[in-house]
């Protein structure tokens, strides 16, 4: 198996996952939050699609897929076009209101795009930087295995490299973007499902249907 064969079973995983989470869910179902902090599934998969277009975009050189097809007319949410979802706040979770078919088939959108790119993609290709903001800088191979959504594992911005970094709450080995505070909705930080009655309840995320084994 080759660099191209590995990533393509890679995000074909994430893809499944996707509509595994969304299919046949209402857009009440989507929007639920089991706490008044916690994300709502519908976020969750929107925040997750924009890191993997805006991602794939940067290091493959085009226009990202929710701009240049048109997505983020279709979706019409209240932000600057631009915006992924990173330290969104609790009310900008609130404003991600769509349905199942509309956030599936954006993620569709992105993973074809996403699938060309990595169909041209080398061993040599992914030791090319694609980021010099950060210090060390970013490779390609580096930004294709993070997680949707995660920090660039140890690496500071840098302009802010002889400044002081606040580590506390910090999800990058201390390291972070001197100002500004981790955000506060991450999909990673939802904890185990727990059994209420015969409804699975994920408080980070939202809930299963009803009668799902945890």
């Amino acid at each position: 198996m080759n660099t191209a064969d590995l990533l393509t079973d890679a995000f074909g995983r994430i893809r499944e996952e996707v509509h595994q989470a969304v299919d046949n869910l209402s857009r009440e179902d989507l929007a639920f939050r089991a706490a008044p902090d916690a994300n709502s599934i519908a976020w969750l998969v929107w925040h997750l699609t924009r890191v993997q277009d805006d991602h794939v975009a940067a290091a493959a050189g085009m226009e990202q897929v929710w701009t240049a097809k048109g997505w983020a007319d279709r979706f019409g949410l209240p932000f600057d076009q631009r915006e992924t979802g990173y330290g969104h706040n609790t009310s900008q979770v609130t404003d991600v209101q769509t349905d199942a078919e509309l956030l599936a088939d954006y993620y569709d959108a992105v993973h074809e795009q996403t699938l060309r790119y990595v169909a041209t993609l080398t061993d040599e290709d992914l030791d090319r930087v694609v980021d010099t903001s950060w210090d060390p800088p970013v490779t390609a191979r580096q930004r294709h295995r993070r997680r949707p959504g995660a920090r660039r594992d140890g690496h500071v911005r840098a302009r802010d490299r002889e400044q002081p970094v606040a580590a506390a709450g910090s999800r990058s080995r201390g390291l972070t973007r001197v100002g500004r505070q981790p955000a506060q909705h991450d999909p990673r930080t939802v904890p185990p499902p727990v059994r209420e009655g015969g409804t699975v309840a994920c408080r980070g995320m939202g809930r299963s249907r009803s009668g799902e084994k945890a």
